[in-house]
């Protein structure tokens, strides 16, 4: 079972919290205006909860935030370790700060999760970055009002990125910007070491929370008028194996699903070798259970996935889907794919196209190969070309798109019960929201909507979105 942090120990960093409170009053008192803080988040969904931690003890604290880093007293990037792009991305966001600080030196800049938790990352941040003020890894979360009010207060660059297999805390404050929709964490880390994965050096192992602590937390989204539930973990598939009960992930469903008004489920990521029959009867059984099931395949060529330390062939994985298929008629279907991994040649990337094609997902996620320092691969040497690689992921794109398109064509002429997200991001007068497959539904209506549940029927069909009109 996991390490727990105590009660005691949680205590204590809610005295700083208090602390930092206090001294947030005293500067409110002092400038007319309390202190603002700005958080952005890099990576996935996982990032995007722990930036919600960060953001509740911020908010505790007496900060306000703020979009503006010209504005923002505290600064904190929460950061992520899969791809290059992301770090990249993170560094050139410090170099802009650097600027901004010189003309505001009392600013905070503060860089966090799995980024940091790398060694040689927190070297070049320390020697490159002296203007940074706070780095903490992924373990030290809980701990961030200790280490907040430590840098503000003793004025020299604060670190802590001991390594660790993780400890399970509870009770940190959390923000949430959606009313209607949470991620709950079901477990952190990760037992599967794919070969160019850094996750489980960043992340540590897999541990679960009870399901006391996730039901808890669920009753309390709830009775805060929250409908819409998702289950998040690096592989929600192993649920439960480090708990000292006979438990599963298909079991926290079930208990989820029992919970009085919770409207959907939704859960992100499963491993595919993990994808239980059990698991799959679960999602046909129950009723809040959303139609939609992320299963990441990574590679169609046995020879890659066996490099990728996966653990299942392309034959297992087609079975797979196939039950998901059978149990539940019409189930969505996304994916992860990598194309350029170090040895694929073009007769492996073929034999991804030839996944792709037999089982039409409705959306991919599609990547090109990042090499990660400390994994497996990469030590090995890149069979294609880089632009042998570009052609190939631009073909993948070709294949999937008319998949998609033609994937979302078939809901022209269908009511769709769509949760109001907000307002469209390309205009204005027009909502956008999530139909109970998880695709993106556009349509006309007022702001008032904003947070409920509205059928629409579906009128238009494009590659990656929906468009429709409210149904009488």
């Amino acid at each position: 079972m996991a390490e727990l942090i105590t009660k005691e120990q949680m205590a204590y960093q809610r005295s700083f919290i208090m602390k930092l409170k206090e001294e947030n009053a005293r500067y409110a008192m002092k400038n007319g205006h309390v202190r603002l803080a700005l958080t952005e988040t890099y990576g996935c969904q996982q990032n995007e909860n722990d930036t919600e931690r960060i953001r509740g003890m911020l908010r505790e604290a007496g900060f306000e935030f703020t979009d503006d880093s010209y504005k923002a007293d505290v600064v904190i990037y929460n950061t992520c370790a899969v791809r290059e792009n992301a770090e990249q991305k993170v560094f050139g966001r410090l170099g802009i700060l650097k600027h901004i600080k010189e003309e505001r030196p009392n600013m905070l800049i503060g860089v966090c999760g799995c980024m940091v938790q790398q060694e040689h990352i927190t070297k070049k941040i320390k020697s490159v970055h002296e203007h940074v003020d706070l780095v903490f890894g992924t373990h030290a979360l809980y701990k961030m009002p200790e280490l907040l009010y430590k840098a503000i207060n003793e004025k020299k660059t604060v670190v802590d990125i001991e390594s660790s297999d993780g400890a399970i805390a509870e009770d940190i404050p959390i923000m949430r910007d959606d009313a209607k929709k949470a991620w709950v964490s079901v477990m952190y880390g990760c037992n599967n070491f794919c070969s160019y994965c850094i996750v489980p050096y960043v992340r540590g192992c897999e541990r679960s929370r009870t399901p006391e602590a996730v039901l808890n937390e669920v009753k309390a989204l709830v009775e805060d008028g929250c409908s819409e539930i998702a289950l998040l973990g690096q592989n929600v598939n192993s649920y439960g194996k480090d708990l000292d009960i006979e438990i599963d992930f298909s079991d926290l469903m079930r208990m989820v699903n029992d919970v009085p008004g919770v409207e959907r489920i939704r859960f992100m990521t499963s491993h595919p070798k993990d994808l239980s029959d059990k698991l799959i009867l679960t999602m046909a059984e129950c009723d809040k259970v959303c139609k939609q099931l992320h299963l990441p395949f990574q590679a169609g060529s046995d020879k890659i996935l066996n490099q990728m330390n996966r653990k299942y062939t392309k034959e297992e994985y087609l079975a797979k889907i196939e039950k998901v298929k059978k149990a539940i008629p019409g189930i969505s279907l996304s994916t992860d794919v990598i194309v350029g991994f170090p040895t694929e040649k073009n007769e492996d990337f073929e034999e991804t196209l030839d996944v792709l094609r037999k089982v039409e997902f409705d959306n991919i996620f599609s990547f090109i190969y990042s090499r990660r320092e400390g994994t497996p691969a990469a030590k090995l040497d890149f069979v294609l070309t880089d632009e042998e690689i570009h052609t190939n992921f631009n073909k993948l794109l070709e294949v999937q798109n008319e998949i998609s398109k033609r994937k979302n064509e078939a809901y022209i002429g269908r009511v769709e019960k769509v949760l109001v997200d907000g307002v469209s991001k390309n205009d204005k007068e027009t909502l956008s929201g999530r139909c109970d497959s998880s695709k993106i539904v556009n349509f006309k209506g007022d702001k008032s909507l904003i947070g409920k549940y509205i059928n629409v029927k579906i009128t238009e069909a494009h590659t990656w979105s929906l468009n429709g009109e409210i149904a009488e």
